[in-house]
């Protein structure tokens, strides 16, 4: 198969969908890798390294997704990429649709076979190309809580470990998942006060026992939330619905509650966002002021560190991607897990929670792929 690999376009996004050992691996397989002119830039990549690994080089993101079959990216396809894609042509990408109509749209007037990597699942209920991401965004949600917690960038003024005799920063988090247990690591090795709050009594245990008793858990109820967002100097918003646009958990009201220069970081904005109060930043522009509680919304987190975000996203979509190369659609009708990723289908939205949550016709696989 002609797997092809476009330089990424988001503001500020530096990963690559194909590392050289990856590209290495694709062509040790017997596929060709078609790769535009400077798309591992921003991991220190050459387009010389590309070569030695196997990849051919082409001038522009036009001729990548003309002459490919199959389309690995990192980040949802942007409006000028999307008018690119053609039928029978397979995407594989992070695509987050259930916040971003005029994307879904796009994909399916396209009528290309789109896979998002965020609802692949495994043989163990889990999101295996969504969990690397979240360990990367939730650890950089504490890095980022601390640099706006600083006074020049409106914050508190607050250390998040504190010093001796100095209270340290407390911060709470909401959801339990991936992403909610690396920033709470993250916090935790810090010094901060940590709560995790989430609505599973199971994965509270686990958390705690994770813990040893170093974060304090709580059952997720609406007074829970407000009450730990009042006292909170940081909240971070780590909750997941599986492909649908993620709940709204804090209001307004209860944000407007927070002490002044108090930080939110909305980890779930690429899903629509878990605060009321949430609208998409960029790595150019992260944050904004809403009430006097700095918003750190940016929608593609992992991005700041491309080079260990684009290995361990390497690491996790390789084996799926070659299943794919090696037996095209018909991967995605025998893998289980390759179908729960099946988002568009010659234009069908696929995935049910997509479809509910934008409002629009959803196909079972077999109906769109006959």
């Amino acid at each position: 198969m002609k797997v092809g690999v476009p330089k990424e376009i988001k503001t500020h996004e530096y990963r690559v969908g194909l590392t050289p050992g990856a590209v290495r691996e694709y062509v040790a397989a017997g596929h060709s890798v078609l790769l535009e002119t400077n798309a591992g830039a921003g991991i220190g990549a050459t387009d010389d390294n590309y070569r030695k690994a196997g990849a051919t080089i082409l001038d522009s993101a036009r001729d990548v997704f003309a002459l490919s079959e199959m389309i690995v990216k990192v980040k949802e396809p942007q409006p000028s990429e999307w008018a690119q894609l053609r039928e029978n042509q397979i995407l594989f990408t992070y695509l987050h649709l259930a916040p971003d109509p005029e994307q879904a749209k796009g994909l399916i007037k396209s009528g290309c076979t789109a896979i998002a990597y965020e609802t692949v699942t495994d043989a163990h209920g889990g999101l295996p190309l969504l969990a690397p991401m979240s360990e990367v965004a939730g650890r950089l949600a504490i890095e980022a809580a601390g640099s706006a917690l600083k006074r020049y960038a409106g914050g508190r003024g607050l250390l998040i470990g504190g010093v001796p005799g100095v209270q340290p920063a407390r911060i709470v988090v909401i959801g339990g998942g991936v992403v909610g247990t690396h920033a709470a690591r993250m916090a935790t090795g810090l010094g901060a006060e940590v709560t995790i709050l989430d609505r599973s009594l199971p994965r509270l245990r686990e958390l705690d026992e994770l813990f040893e008793g170093r974060v304090r858990t709580r059952f997720s109820t609406i007074d829970a939330v407000e009450e730990e967002v009042f006292a909170a100097d940081v909240v971070i918003g780590a909750v997941l619905v599986p492909g649908a646009s993620a709940p709204k958990l804090v209001s307004q009201r209860a944000l407007s509650s927070m002490r002044k220069g108090s930080v939110i970081v909305d980890v779930a904005i690429d899903q629509g966002g878990c605060f009321e109060t949430s609208r998409p930043t960029t790595h150019a522009d992260p944050t904004y002021e809403v009430d006097g509680v700095i918003h750190y919304c940016v929608a593609n987190m992992p991005g700041a560190v491309p080079l260990t975000s684009s290995q361990a996203l390497n690491n996790a979509t390789l084996p799926f991607g070659l299943a794919i190369a090696n037996k095209g659609f018909a991967a995605v009708l025998e893998n289980p897990h390759l179908r729960a990723g099946l988002n568009v289908c010659r234009g069908r939205l696929t995935y049910k929670a997509v479809a509910e949550s934008l409002g629009l016709p959803f196909s079972p696989i077999e109906q769109a792929a006959a």
